[in-house]
C-alpha cells in the first residue's frame, strides 16, 4: 500500500514539476541565482507538498482498496479467538500404511 501511494505521489509530482517548468521558463536566466538565494525554502516546500500527496494518496489507497477487509477475513479473527482446533481426518487416509 505505501508502495502504491509512492508510485502516485511520484507521478503526480512530476506532472506538476513538468507543468511548472513550461510555464516558468522565463527565469531559466535566473536559476542559479534564484537556487542560491531560496534554495531551502523551494526544498523544503517541495518536501511538504510531497509529504501531504503521499498522505493522500496513502488514506485513498485504504479507503477505496480496503473495502470491507473487515468481513473477508473475519474467519481469521475467528481462529484467533477459539485456540486450537481439532480438525476431522481426511477420508481418504488409509491407515494401513
Amino acid at each position: 500500500m505505501v508502495a502504491n501511494a509512492l508510485v502516485i505521489t511520484i507521478a503526480v509530482m512530476l506532472g506538476i514539476i513538468f507543468t511548472l517548468m513550461g510555464e516558468l521558463r522565463f527565469l531559466i536566466p535566473f536559476k542559479f541565482v534564484i537556487w542560491e538565494a531560496y534554495s531551502t525554502y523551494i526544498s523544503t516546500f517541495v518536501g511538504l507538498v510531497f509529504t501531504n500527496i503521499f498522505a493522500a494518496a496513502f488514506v485513498l489507497n485504504r479507503k477505496f482498496f480496503l473495502k470491507d477487509t473487515g468481513r473477508k477475513l473475519s474467519h481469521i479473527d475467528k481462529q484467533f479467538h477459539v485456540g486450537n482446533v481439532n480438525l476431522p481426518a481426511d477420508s481418504d487416509y488409509d491407515e494401513r500404511a
